[in-house]
């Protein structure tokens, strides 16, 4: 399965229709969870958005610079963040984000995020805690670029460590 499994996993509603916001949960992504939180709070004023992915463009474009092994190094449109992401509460819970630092350069709509999230693995029930960088490009009130960067050692440390193979 990897660290994380990036199966196209699709959240439905009761009608059977794909879910695309999350608007009204607590999950790691939703209106009311954590990392939406400290996510806005870092792009107050700059982006609009009800959850975290109303936040991005639909042409959004992310990097995961530093990562774990096997995860996409790049992935491109909203739908795919949203496919990528569908799973991510049955392997990691985020319980609170914290430590935001904020830099803007307002002149290349950029805007770099320092901040950690704190957690678990849904998985081990190891605590996860985690450090991040994330470089924002924002156009037309949305997230049009995401540069992630984060400590793959406290994933592992969360979720346990791979087979090397040997």
């Amino acid at each position: 399965m990897g660290w994380i499994s990036s199966a196209r996993c699709h959240r439905m509603d009761p009608t059977g229709a794909q879910v695309t916001k999350f608007t009204e949960d607590s999950s790691n992504f939703g209106a009311d969870g954590p990392f939406f939180h400290i996510i806005r709070e870092g792009l107050e004023g700059l982006v609009d958005g009800e959850d975290y992915f109303d936040l991005l463009a639909e042409d959004v474009v992310f990097e995961y610079v530093i990562s774990v092994p096997g995860y996409p190094e790049r992935v491109e449109g909203r739908q795919n963040i949203i496919d990528l992401y569908g799973d991510y509460d049955s392997f990691l819970t985020v319980h609170s984000a914290d430590g935001l630092r904020v830099h803007r350069d307002a002149d290349a709509s950029v805007v770099v995020l320092e901040y950690q999230v704190h957690g678990a693995s849904a998985q081990t029930g190891r605590p996860y805690d985690n450090r991040f960088v994330s470089i924002v490009t924002i156009g037309d009130g949305k997230v049009v670029r995401w540069r992630d960067y984060l400590d793959p050692v406290a994933v592992f440390d969360a979720t346990g460590w791979p087979d090397r193979g040997d």
